[in-house]
């Protein structure tokens, strides 16, 4: 069993959104951006941006994390001058940390007979201090990121290093996440068992024609893995 991370495990739009609003007052910038909405609108669509050049191979981890903080404020800014106002911004976002109240009753089900694993957009400095932090790495046996892996989600050779990692072929293999088409579609291409959990954190509705479970709450995990003959033997997990 593969997860996402970020709005499937942890509670990522609302930490963003209670972080960035207390880093634009202390910066005293959040007059600048109308609301702490259109603010988060803004930085998201320049994240996204930004993270399409990393996935592309056009820049750095930390060079795109520097230039989303140039684009936000539109103002030229050294490397080191922009990497500390990141870190202040990373400073009140982690304050808000969180974890969505069907994580952890979901993972104490799962874990008699199902092996856990990461799979996440991002990179292991990140999650695993995020994982760490809020009480969850003991529960995974690999984590794998895009950062190091140097291929990211949908992108099939993502899920399959994922599956690799846990000696696993991919029809032996479910994974979580909560976007329809990087997770949800990307998984199902690369032959997973794919399992959209839609928390409404994405304008996105629907992953085409791919073969993708949607479900509303981590509770409804079980149930599904038992209902699908993939998954209905437990020594399929060893």
């Amino acid at each position: 069993m593969v997860w996402d991370v970020d709005d499937t495990l942890f509670d990522y739009t609302s930490a963003d959104r209670s972080g960035m609003r207390a880093h634009l007052v202390a910066e005293g910038l959040l007059g600048r951006y109308g609301t702490v909405e259109d603010a988060l609108g803004r930085w998201r669509e320049i994240t996204d941006r930004q993270w399409a050049r990393y996935a592309a191979g056009e820049c750095g981890f930390e060079e795109q994390r520097r230039d989303r903080v140039r684009a936000f404020l539109d103002t030229e800014m050294a490397d080191a001058e922009a990497e500390a106002w990141f870190q202040r911004y990373v400073g009140h976002y982690e304050a808000a940390w969180g974890l969505f109240p069907d994580v952890l009753p979901a993972l104490r089900a799962l874990a008699p007979t199902h092996r856990l694993a990461v799979l996440s957009n991002s990179s292991i400095t990140v999650q695993e201090r995020k994982l760490r932090t809020l009480g969850l790495l003991d529960r995974f046996e690999v984590v794998l990121c895009a950062a190091e892996l140097g291929v990211s989600k949908p992108r099939p050779g993502a899920f399959l290093a994922a599956c690799e990692a846990l000696g696993l072929a991919p029809r032996e293999v479910a994974y979580v996440g909560d976007h329809p088409e990087i997770d949800g579609r990307g998984a199902a291409e690369a032959g997973l068992l794919s399992v959209w959990i839609d928390r409404g954190t994405t304008s996105v509705r629907g992953a085409g024609d791919a073969v993708v479970h949607r479900i509303a709450s981590l509770s409804e995990l079980p149930a599904l893995l038992r209902s699908d003959t993939r998954f209905g033997a437990p020594s399929t997990f060893g």
